[in-house]
C-alpha cells in the first residue's frame, strides 16, 4: 500500500515540471499560454472519450489529484489551459526526461520535492489522451482559471540527521518468482506480506494486494486463496491503499483454522462499524474479516468466512494497513489471542477533514486492539479486551478497541523482545517531510495531524513542520528514529533478525519502498541506539542496489522474515521477485 506522501510528491513535482518545463527538452513558451486543443470528433465519440478519461482519471489520478481542488498534489483542472495536449503527452509518458535534460526550473522543483512522478508509459497513448480530454472537459465546463506557479531555485531542508553508511553488506540469492497479477499494473506484482504455517513445516503464504494468498511449498508457488470472486465490490484501484490489505494467522490456528484478512470495498450502501456526517466523500470501505480453513494442512482455501469490523474512509489511501498477534505468547497472557490492526487516516487530513481523525471518537489514525473470538463490540462480531485503555472511559463515543492513536499511516507492526520487556514497533509513511519508526506504547498519542516526526504541523500548511517551541512538546510520544524525505519517501518494515547471520543480528531491517534503501536500526544494546544506518548489497563482488537489480519503473521494497527457518526476504512488487538474504558480513 504505497504512502500518500510519495504520491503527494510524485504529483506535486511532475505537475510542477508541468506548468514551468513542459516534457523531454521541450521548453515552455517565452510568453503566453499553449493551451491544449483537443482535435475534433463527432460527438458521440467525444463523449465516450471523456467517459474513458473520467475512468482513466479515477483509476491513475484520483488518489493523488482533484480537479478543482488541491489534495496530495494540486488540482489538475486548468492545466489544458496552460499546456498544449502534445506538451502534457509527452511529460506524463516520461517526466524524469525533464530533471535528466538539466532544465534549470525542473532541477530547482526536483531538489525542492526531492522526487519525481513515476514514467506512465504503460498507459497507452490514446489512454492519456482521454485523460487530457476529460481534464479538459471539466476545466472549461467549470471555467476553472490556469493554475499559476512560481518557480525559484530552493535550499532544500533537512529535518532529521543523515542516514549513516555502515560497513554491513549483504548477498542475496533468488528464491521464488510470483505470479503476474495484472497486465495493467505499472509493476508485475502487488505482492506485500509474507506469513509463515504455524505449524512450522517451511510452508510460506505470500498476499497479493490484487486479492490473492499463494502458498510456497518446497520452492513451488500455487494459488492458495482467490478473495475476487468471493468479495462483491472488492477494490484494487486506484492502487495505492486499495485491495488486499494484510493477513494473519490466528494463535490457536491449527486447532480452529482461522486467519483474519483486511481488504477493500467500493461504498453501496452497507452498514459501517465506524462511519462520519454524509456531506464528506465516501471513498472506501475497509473490511476485517476472518476466515475459517476447514483443513489446517490444505493446500487451497475450503472454508467460510464472516466480516468483523467495517470502516469507512474518505480516500483511496492510508487505509487498514497491517495487522497481527504479538507471537510467542503463552495461553493465559492476557495478550494471547489479540489482534491488533493499524488504519491510516484515510486521507482525511488532506481532504481537508482533519476533525475525523486524531480523537478517540475516530477509528481513524489509529492501532486498535480486539479479541476476535469476543461478542461484546458494538456489532456483536468481536471482543474488546477489559485491559484496553480506553475501556472505561465514560464517554459512550469513545472507541474503546483503540490502543494507540495519532498516526498518519501506521505500515507496519512487528514484535521484539527487548532486553527491557516486548516491544511493538510500528513503522510510520509521513507526510511531506519525515518517516518514523515508534515504539507503541499502551494508551499514547503520537500526535499526527498536528506532528509529523517531532516537528509541529499547521493543518493548512502540512508540507511546511516547524521546530517545536522548547519546552512544548505536548502530550505526544516522539519517534523513536526517523529519516528525511531528502533520504527516501515511503518506509517499509521490518523485522528483528534473530538467525544466524552473525552480522545481521539483532538489527531491526527496513527499508524505503521506492528507493530500494535496505535499512537498520542496530538493537544489539536494547532501545538505545536511534540511529537509523544502511546496509549496502553486494553482486558479483560489488557493491549495488536494489534499484539496479530490480530494472523495472517501480521498485516497492518489502521485507519478510520466517521465525521458523530464520530467514529474511527481500520482495519486490516491480519484477516480482522474492530474494533471500544469503550472507551478510563487516567491510
Amino acid at each position: 500500500m504505497l504512502s500518500k506522501t510519495l504520491y503527494f510528491l510524485f504529483g506535486i513535482v511532475s505537475f510542477l515540471f508541468l506548468f514551468n518545463c513542459a516534457g523531454g527538452k521541450t521548453k515552455p513558451p517565452t510568453s503566453g499560454n499553449t493551451a491544449t486543443t483537443i482535435p475534433a470528433q463527432p460527438a458521440d465519440d467525444q463523449l465516450a472519450s471523456i467517459a474513458n478519461g473520467e475512468e482513466l482519471f479515477d483509476t491513475n489520478c484520483s488518489s493523488c489529484h482533484e480537479i478543482e481542488e488541491a489534495g496530495i498534489g494540486p488540482r489538475l483542472g486548468g492545466i489544458t489551459r496552460v499546456w498544449s495536449e502534445k506538451e502534457l503527452l509527452a511529460f506524463i509518458q516520461n517526466p524524469a526526461k525533464v530533471i535528466e535534460s538539466g532544465e534549470p526550473r525542473a532541477v530547482a522543483q526536483f531538489e525542492k520535492y526531492k522526487l519525481v512522478m513515476p514514467a506512465f508509459e504503460y498507459l497507452k497513448e490514446a489512454e492519456i489522451k482521454a485523460i487530457i480530454a476529460y481534464v479538459d472537459h471539466e476545466t472549461k465546463s467549470k471555467n476553472i482559471a490556469p493554475l499559476k506557479v512560481e518557480v525559484a531555485a530552493v535550499k532544500v531542508k533537512r529535518f532529521t540527521e543523515p542516514i549513516q553508511a555502515s560497513p554491513l553488506r549483504i548477498e542475496l540469492a533468488d528464491y521464488v518468482t510470483m505470479p503476474a497479477s495484472s497486465d495493467r499494473e505499472k509493476a508485475r506484482t502487488r505482492i506485500a506480506t509474507m506469513r509463515v504455517h504455524p505449524s512450522g513445516d517451511g510452508t510460506q503464504f505470500v498476499s497479493d494486494q490484487n486479492g490473492l494468498i499463494y502458498r510456497i511449498k518446497n520452492g513451488e508457488v500455487n494459488t492458495f486463496l482467490d478473495i475476487r470472486p468471493l468479495i462483491d465490490n472488492f477494490a484494487t484501484e486506484p492502487g495505492l491503499g486499495t485491495g488486499l490489505g494484510s493477513f494473519a494467522f490466528h494463535p490457536d490456528f491449527l486447532d480452529n483454522g482461522l486467519i483474519y484478512i483486511t481488504y477493500a470495498e467500493k461504498p453501496t450502501g452497507k452498514y459501517a462499524d465506524y462511519s462520519y456526517p454524509d456531506s464528506v466523500q465516501l471513498k472506501l470501505q475497509w473490511v476485517v474479516s476472518e476466515w475459517q480453513l476447514k483443513d489446517v494442512n490444505a493446500p487451497v482455501f475450503a472454508g467460510n468466512h464472516r466480516e468483523l469490523l467495517r470502516i469507512n474512509v474518505p480516500g483511496a489511501g492510508h487505509g487498514t494497513q497491517d495487522i497481527g498477534f504479538t507471537p510467542g505468547l503463552k495461553k493465559g497472557d492476557p495478550d494471547y489471542g489479540m489482534l491488533y490492526i493499524g488504519t491510516g487516516d484515510g486521507g482525511a487530513t488532506l481532504a481537508k477533514h482533519p476533525e475525523l481523525t486524531h480523537n478517540l471518537r475516530s477509528l481513524l489514525g489509529t492501532i486498535i486492539r480486539i479479541d476476535p473470538l469476543g461478542r461484546n463490540s458494538p456489532n456483536g462480531k468481536y471482543g474488546i479486551p477489559a485491559d484496553n485503555p480506553f475501556y472505561d472511559n465514560p464517554d459512550p463515543k469513545v472507541r474503546k478497541e483503540i490502543w494507540a492513536y495519532g498516526f498518519r499511516n501506521p505500515h507496519h507492526l512487528t514484535w521484539w523482545n527487548s532486553p527491557q520487556g516486548r516491544a511493538l514497533l510500528e513503522t510510520e509513511v509521513g507526510e511531506g517531510n519525515v518517516e518514523e519508526i515508534n515504539v507503541i506504547e499502551k494508551g499514547q498519542d503520537y500526535g499526527w495531524n498536528v506532528r509529523e516526526g517531532n516537528y509541529a504541523l499547521d493543518l493548512k500548511n502540512l508540507k511546511s513542520p516547524k521546530p517545536l517551541p522548547d519546552g512544548e512538546a505536548g502530550p505526544f510520544r516522539d519517534p523513536f528514529a526517523q529519516y528525511d524525505h531528502t533520504d527516501g519517501n515511503a518506509i517499509i518494515g521490518g523485522y528483528v533478525y534473530d538467525g544466524p547471520l552473525e552480522a545481521l543480528r539483532e538489527k531491526f531491517v527496513f527499508g524505503d519502498i521506492i528507493r530500494g534503501r535496505l535499512l537498520y536500526l542496530d538493537l544489539s544494546k536494547g532501545l538505545n541506539d536511534h540511529t537509523v544506518y544502511e546496509m549496502f548489497v553486494v553482486k558479483d563482488g560489488k557493491v549495488t542496489s536494489m534499484k539496479e537489480m530490480v530494472p523495472t519503473p517501480r521498485l516497492d521494497l518489502r521485507i519478510a522474515y520466517d521465525p521458523f527457518k530464520q530467514e529474511m526476504y527481500l520482495m519486490t512488487k516491480g519484477d516480482g521477485k522474492i530474494r533471500k538474504i544469503v550472507k551478510a558480513y563487516l567491510e
